[in-house]
């Protein structure tokens, strides 16, 4: 048995667009809350929800209900401003991560400037830390990201799978399929975006950080980032609700857990 079939792969599910259903009526259906007896059914290993500033999914009310329950750990996504450090650190959620967030954006659109806002972020993280939160910093698979990551204080450290994702969704709209493995130039594409996760996740590993991916993943993406032995977990929404409208949420966590399963 090598080193990789005995890694056990931790799987988040986002639940965010349970709400964005919601949201599109503004009625009390469906809820978020109501994922958590099947996600736990499933064995998930946490749920995942973003608490954006405007409040354009998730609402306060959700959190405080979901965290109220128990059911699961909750990974609280959220902007690193005074009104989300405030409000996470007074709900204590199982691990806050802290992610870009833009008004204007559809979702989150590549990772945190770590970098560039390290003190504000090396404060925030101060703070939560306190209150025993585990804190993890969504970045880009970048060396100097994950660097200033661990020099914030952060305990683990969430790659931003897009660019990976995109250039295999950008092969599938122009061929129709996924075995981007059939073209030479977007097959080398592909590879250039994973090696990026994979250099990042060592030096991510090595520093002492844990290493998280999430972004864009679905069944038919998400087995090359299996094989990154660094990573220990995984969180999807998008994917896996847009599935459940078609087999049911149960039926869509399953199909993603096969493939974390498949090594």
């Amino acid at each position: 048995m090598n080193g990789i079939s005995q890694i056990t792969r931790r799987l988040g599910v986002n639940i965010d667009h349970i709400a964005t259903l919601r949201e599109a009526r503004k009625v009390s259906y469906p809820a978020p809350f109501d994922a958590l007896s099947i996600l736990k059914g499933c064995a998930v290993d946490q749920v995942t929800i973003h608490l954006r500033e405007d409040r354009r999914h998730i609402q306060d009310h959700d959190l405080a209900a979901i965290l109220k329950a128990g059911v699961l750990p909750v990974n609280l996504e959220m902007a690193v401003t005074e009104e989300m450090v405030r409000i996470a650190a007074s709900q204590c959620p199982h691990t806050a991560t802290f992610v870009p967030e833009k008004r204007e954006e559809i979702t989150t659109e590549g990772g945190l400037d770590c970098v560039g806002l390290f003190e504000k972020i090396k404060q925030a993280t101060d703070v939560l830390k306190s209150r025993g939160i585990r804190v993890s910093l969504f970045v880009d698979p970048d060396l100097r990201q994950t660097v200033a990551s661990k020099e914030a204080g952060a305990d683990a450290i969430e790659f931003h799978t897009g660019s990976y994702c995109h250039v295999i969704e950008e092969f599938y709209a122009s061929s129709g399929h996924y075995d981007y493995t059939r073209d030479k130039a977007s097959f080398a594409r592909v590879n250039t975006e994973l090696e990026k996760i994979k250099t990042a996740s060592k030096k991510a590993a090595a520093l002492g950080l844990k290493v998280f991916a999430g972004h864009g993943l679905h069944t038919h993406n998400l087995k090359p980032v299996t094989e990154i032995s660094e990573i220990e977990e995984y969180n999807i929404g998008h994917a896996i609700i847009a599935r459940a409208v078609f087999v049911g949420l149960k039926q869509a966590v399953c199909e993603i857990q096969a493939v974390l399963k498949d090594q």
